[in-house]
């Protein structure tokens, strides 16, 4: 399997940046028909998700539920002040998988890729890894 790099810039501390078409670029110069999508984010204040790409509200809503679950000032010993970004990436978590079925992703009607900035703007990554037939 061969691994390839999607730049991720961010504008913002906190922000979801639906990524899906980026993906779907990445699945369709790999030439697999049938088989899985493994995207990974090296960094460790910033995840992945798959939610509603439709609304827009949907991940500002969760970003908001983020913030009361994980405040972004407490009683955090982590010299560098961004503790709730290790939080919530931790919460969120650092990879998701989709099936390739018929050279596409797999995702279902409203679903989208989403790359979760929490210590943003930063210049991120995520890693895209194709395996099929």
């Amino acid at each position: 399997m061969k691994w390839t790099q999607v730049e991720v810039p961010t504008r913002a501390r906190t922000q979801f940046l639906d990524i899906t078409g980026a993906i779907s670029k990445e699945v369709a110069k790999s030439g697999v028909n049938t088989g899985i999508c493994y995207i990974y984010v090296p960094h460790t204040t910033a995840g992945l998700t798959i939610n509603e790409n439709a609304d827009p509200d949907v991940a500002r809503d969760i970003l908001a539920g983020l913030a009361r679950l994980v405040p972004a000032t407490g009683d955090y010993r982590h010299s560098e002040g961004n503790s709730d970004a290790h939080i919530k990436a931790s919460l969120v978590g650092f990879t998701v998988n989709v099936p390739v079925i018929d050279g596409r992703l797999a995702l279902g009607t409203w679903q989208g890729i989403y790359f979760c900035e929490f210590d943003g703007p930063r210049h991120r990554h995520v890693l895209v890894g194709v395996i099929g037939e």
